[in-house]
C-alpha cells in the first residue's frame, strides 16, 4: 500500500472572486480541496496533508492526518495579491522534504485559477529538479485554461518524462462544478481506483445517502440520519394506526352494548335466578303429577305484579310440599308390597287438590307470607300478587269443573 504525504497549493489571488464557477472560484476551490484532502486521507489512515497560499506565499498547516484543520483554515482565507506559480510549489517541496515519515512518497496538487506570469522556461526547468526529486505534482487548471493549458502541459509532462504517469493535469472548463469534475479524476481516484472515498460515485465505499461526504461534516450527517429514522418510525406507526383505531373502536362499542344489555336485563337475570334457586330442589317424579308442570313464563312481557305472584307462587308450593311431609332432599322410601286395603292413608300420596285448597286458602296465604324475611303483607303489591293468585286457581277450578 502507497503511503503519500501531500502538500495541496491553493491560489487565493485576486482572479478568485471571478463567479464563472458557482459561487465564486474560491469557493467551489475550497469544495475541491475539501475533497481532495478527504481522498487521501481514506485511502491510507497513514497519509498526511498540508497546505500552502500562491499569492502572498504562506505555509498555512504542515502536514497531518487531521482534516478538519485543513478545513477550518481554508474557510477563513479571502483572495488577495497575485499567485506566484514557481515559489509556492518550491515551498511546497521544501515543505515535504522535512516531512516526519521518509518513507513517505511526495506529492504537490495545485490549483491555478489564475494566469502564468512565469516563463515557459522556469516552469520546465523547476520540473526538472522536481523528477530528480522524485516529487508528483497534480495539477488543476480553471478559469484560465486557455492561458495555461500550453505551459502547465509542458510542466506534466516533464516531470512524467517518456514513461512516467505519476503526475496528472485536469483541465476543467468554466461553467462546471469543480468537485464533481474531480470526482473521476486520478487526481483522486488515483491510478487503480485505491484513492477512491466513500462519497465518489464508482468508489470502493460507494455514494453516501445524503449526496455528500460524512467526514466534512459529522454532526450534519448525524442529525440527517436521526431525522430519517424517525421519519421511517412515523410512517411505520401511521400504516399500523388505523387497524389499531379500528380494533380499539370495536372493543368499545362492543363493551358497551354489553353494558347495556347487562344493565337492561340484570333485574329480570336476577328475578330469573330467584326462582331458579327456590325451585332448585329434586322432587322424586312419584310424587308431582306431570300434567300440573307448566313450561318456564316469559318473565320480561309479564308486569311486576304478576312476577312477585309468579314468584310467591312458587315459594308458596315448596312451603305446601314440606306440610304435605314431602322431603325433597332425601329420596321417597318405596312402600313394601300389600293389599290395597291395607294401604293407609299416611303412606299414600297427596293428592294434587288438596295442595290447590292449601294454595287457595287465604289464611294459609296469609300465615306463610308474614313468616317470609323482607316481606310486607299489607303492601299494594302483595294484595295485588294475592288477588292475581286467587283469580288463577278459580280459573283453574273452572277448567277442572268443565272436565
Amino acid at each position: 500500500m502507497v503511503l503519500e504525504s501531500t502538500i495541496v497549493c491553493v491560489d487565493t489571488s485576486e482572479f478568485m472572486r471571478n463567479g464563472d464557477f458557482l459561487p465564486t472560484r474560491i469557493q467551489a476551490q475550497q469544495d475541491a480541496v475539501n475533497l481532495v484532502c478527504s481522498s487521501k486521507t481514506r485511502s491510507n489512515p497513514e497519509n498526511n496533508v498540508g497546505l500552502i497560499t500562491m499569492a502572498n506565499v504562506k505555509v498555512l498547516v504542515t502536514l497531518t492526518t487531521d482534516v478538519g484543520r485543513i478545513l477550518a483554515t481554508l474557510h477563513q482565507m479571502q483572495p488577495s495579491g497575485k499567485m506566484t506559480f514557481l515559489t509556492g510549489v518550491k515551498v511546497a517541496h521544501l515543505a515535504l522534504k522535512h516531512r516526519q515519515s521518509k518513507n513517505h512518497r511526495m506529492r504537490i496538487i495545485v490549483f491555478v485559477g489564475s494566469p502564468l506570469e512565469s516563463d515557459e522556461k522556469d516552469i520546465v526547468k523547476l520540473a526538472k529538479k522536481l523528477k530528480k526529486e522524485k516529487v508528483n505534482v497534480d495539477i488543476i487548471n480553471f478559469g484560465e485554461d486557455n492561458v495555461n493549458t500550453e505551459k502547465l502541459t509542458a510542466f506534466v509532462n516533464t516531470i512524467n518524462g517518456k514513461e512516467g504517469t505519476g503526475s496528472h493535469l485536469v483541465t476543467i472548463p468554466p461553467g462546471t462544478m469543480l468537485s464533481e469534475a474531480l470526482r473521476q479524476s486520478p487526481i483522486v481516484m488515483g491510478e487503480d481506483g485505491s484513492g477512491a472515498m466513500p462519497s465518489i460515485p464508482g468508489g470502493s465505499g460507494g455514494d453516501f445517502e445524503f449526496g455528500f461526504d460524512p467526514a466534512s461534516d459529522p454532526e450534519l450527517a448525524m442529525a440527517l440520519r436521526i431525522s430519517m429514522e424517525e421519519q421511517r418510525q412515523r410512517h411505520d406507526v401511521e400504516t399500523v394506526q388505523p387497524g389499531v383505531q379500528e380494533t380499539e373502536t370495536e372493543m368499545e362499542t362492543n363493551i358497551l352494548s354489553g353494558a347495556i344489555q347487562v344493565e337492561a336485563d340484570s333485574e329480570d337475570a336476577l328475578l330469573e335466578q330467584a326462582l331458579a334457586m327456590s325451585r332448585d330442589q329434586p322432587v322424586s317424579a312419584d310424587t308431582i303429577d306431570t300434567a300440573d308442570i307448566s313450561p318456564m313464563p316469559d318473565l320480561g312481557a309479564m308486569t311486576e305484579e304478576e312476577q312477585i305472584a309468579y314468584a310467591m307462587q312458587m315459594s308458596l308450593q315448596a312451603s305446601s310440599l314440606e306440610l304435605a311431609g314431602l322431603d325433597s332432599t332425601e329420596p321417597k322410601e318405596t312402600p313394601m308390597e300389600t293389599d290395597s286395603t291395607d294401604a293407609t292413608p299416611s303412606t299414600m300420596e297427596p293428592d294434587s287438590e288438596d295442595l290447590s285448597e292449601v294454595m287457595s286458602d287465604p289464611a294459609f296465604l296469609q300465615s306463610v307470607l308474614q313468616n317470609l324475611p323482607g316481606v310486607d303483607p299489607s303492601s299494594e303489591a302483595i294484595r295485588n300478587a294475592m288477588g292475581s293468585l286467587t283469580q288463577q286457581e278459580d280459573v283453574k277450578d273452572d277448567k277442572k269443573k268443565e272436565k
